[in-house]
């Protein structure tokens, strides 16, 4: 349930959208899905993110433990006693905020030299930041 508020009103959808350079499927319609599905769509979506998160992760240098597919898939589905949804969420957003941290810093470095400031401004004006 907390998705399914956070993502469209916390503005994490947007947050995903400009991490990841393209607009995703929105959650609501991935949890819609998750009806008939007995909610394995939106766990195999959700395990799709977390991959690419941790791939641009890596490609930025970032030092891990990173998400993962089988990390979101494993432990919302083995550890579904033990907290397993926690920790895979947790993990989730440990590597989302690493990532967003990383770009705030390149970002500003680039604003330190005035050549970043014009990308920001188009990313901002397009909806990406």
């Amino acid at each position: 349930m907390f998705f399914l508020f956070y993502m469209p009103l916390g503005g994490l959808q947007d947050e995903l959208d400009c991490i990841l350079g393209r607009r995703t499927q929105r959650y609501w319609v991935a949890y819609l899905l998750g009806i008939p599905t007995l909610f394995i769509y939106p766990l195999i979506w959700m395990a799709r993110i977390a991959e690419e998160l941790k791939a641009i992760a890596i490609g930025k240098g970032i030092e891990g433990p990173y998400t993962s597919w089988w990390h979101m898939f494993g432990w919302n589905t083995l550890g579904l006693p033990l907290m397993g949804p926690a920790i895979a969420t947790k993990r989730f957003f440990d590597t989302l905020n690493r990532i967003e941290k990383k770009m705030n810093a390149e970002a500003a470095a680039a604003a330190g030299n005035g050549a970043g400031q014009a990308a920001w401004r188009a990313r901002r004006r397009s909806g990406g930041v």
